[in-house]
């Protein structure tokens, strides 16, 4: 038995060494820093409505999700007649290629990934109405350098997920059964993901809640036994307005086969059509502060 342990140790180590010499600039040092300035060349014709899927990651970068998600998300515009283009030059942000789209989708992005300029561009899309769907690890750093982005578009402060085990079966209750994206969803939905906690809930009177983490079906504990509870109050799903923008994020979705699950799949569609304006009527009037934002 003391062997058997003593080489689940080896074995534990070796695979924490291989995480750090991966993703020590990217993690350890805070991330890369890498910012385009010439954006990728658009075809000349991109049918409406259109998603733009960004993908850049300065920080963690999901290897195997990335892709799947891409090939989802291609597939959904194929199977819906949507515009379609995936990049992750970070200069696509600007006022002239964003007109080109109506929604766009984070997929797992990381680090600091735009210039103020394109900071800039992309909260003037949403607040004039476009819309955005993020995608676990677009919420998922341990710090941001641009806090409207962590406090106005994903509303929650990431601060750890489990580790040993990393990957749990979990239950998630659907509380809105109304929105799009959950609609199909059952009551209870048992899966087997990287379960995300934040420093606090994001629900208020902004932020809506489509789903919490039972936090009773699994071991919220992170790297070192960090207690990661966050209590009864785990949301893990839900989505907001900002200025007369559509935001939505899900925390879930770290391994690949994610994006072949059915019920997942459903659920990222149905976000898409409803950050597309093509369900729901959330969102139609911006608030007084968000009107007047420049």
């Amino acid at each position: 038995m003391k062997r058997i342990l003593g080489w689940s140790a080896v074995v534990l180590l070796a695979l924490l060494a291989i995480f750090v010499v991966r993703n020590y600039q990217r993690v350890a040092l805070g991330g890369v820093k890498v910012y385009e300035t010439t954006p990728p060349r658009l075809p000349d014709r991109i049918q409406r409505p259109a998603i733009l899927v960004f993908s850049k990651t300065n920080g963690f970068r999901h290897e195997e999700a990335i892709p799947a998600a891409n090939a989802l998300f291609a597939k959904f515009a194929t199977d819906q007649g949507w515009g379609y283009f995936q990049t992750e030059n970070g200069a696509v942000f600007n006022r002239d290629d964003l007109s080109r789209f109506d929604a766009v989708v984070f997929n797992n992005v990381s680090g600091d990934v735009f210039t103020a300029e394109q900071r800039a561009a992309f909260e003037q899309f949403l607040r004039v109405g476009a819309g955005f769907v993020g995608v676990h690890g677009s919420g998922g750093d341990m710090t941001y350098n641009w806090r409207w982005y962590v406090e106005d578009v994903i509303g929650a402060q990431f601060k750890g997920h489990p580790m040993f085990p990393q990957f749990q079966p979990a239950k998630v209750r659907i509380e809105d059964r109304s929105h799009a994206a959950t609609r199909e969803m059952p009551a209870e939905w048992l899966r087997t993901d990287e379960w995300y906690s934040f420093e606090k809930s994001p629900r208020g009177t902004s932020y809506n809640i489509l789903a919490t983490l039972d936090e009773k079906s699994y071991a919220p504990k992170g790297l070192f036994g960090k207690d990661l509870s966050m209590g009864e109050d785990h949301p893990i799903i839900w989505w907001h307005c900002v200025g007369r923008g559509r935001v939505f994020y899900s925390a879930l979705g770290h391994r690949a086969e994610a994006y072949s699950e059915p019920q997942y799949a459903a659920m990222l569609l149905g976000a898409v059509k409803w950050a597309l304006r093509r369900e729901g009527s959330e969102c139609e009037v911006a608030s007084a502060t968000d009107a007047s934002a420049p």
